[in-house]
């Protein structure tokens, strides 16, 4: 079935990597114009966009860009792992991996993150992203202010 599938299918990827500069814990930057514009210039009319962060501290999810609702999912996340409490990510005497000369406490950013997706993946038809009437793809910082990266990848027809 598989083989049939990815034969029906004339494969063709298109990649491109986005370059954000966050502000701060919380910044949120809409990606979605990015998203489309790259869409449209692919040629490519049916298949799937994948966009996903290249980060661990920075998440990416399709919600509602309404400002309300935004500070609201800030105030649930900043609930479940609230930066004050105590992290053994973030006890540097004895942490003995993936540190750099520049290493943050962020354990609350870490925790923050498995709420939420590295990844979204949507649907292209005929040349246009699929999405509902209020849904934007955001790039979602969990940390602190610091050039992100962001790749799109095109897969179709």
């Amino acid at each position: 079935m598989l083989t049939s599938l990815s034969s029906a299918i004339n494969n063709m990827t298109k990649n491109k990597t986005i370059k954000v500069q966050t502000k701060a814990l919380f910044d949120i930057i809409d990606l979605t114009d990015d998203i489309n514009s790259f869409v449209k210039k692919s040629n490519i009319k049916n298949g799937l966009v994948n966009v996903q962060s290249l980060h661990t501290t920075a998440s990416i999810i399709v919600q509602e860009k309404e400002p309300l609702l935004l500070e609201d999912i800030k105030k649930v996340l900043d609930k479940i792992a609230p930066k004050k409490d105590k992290y053994n990510h973030d006890d540097l005497d004895r942490r003995t991996v993936n540190l750099c000369d520049d290493e943050c406490i962020n354990g609350h950013s870490h925790c923050k993150a498995i709420n939420l997706r590295t990844s979204v993946t949507l649907n292209l038809i005929d040349n246009k992203v699929q999405f509902g009437p209020w849904q934007r793809v955001l790039f979602f910082e969990l940390d602190r202010a610091r050039p992100r990266q962001v790749q799109i990848q095109i897969l179709g027809e």
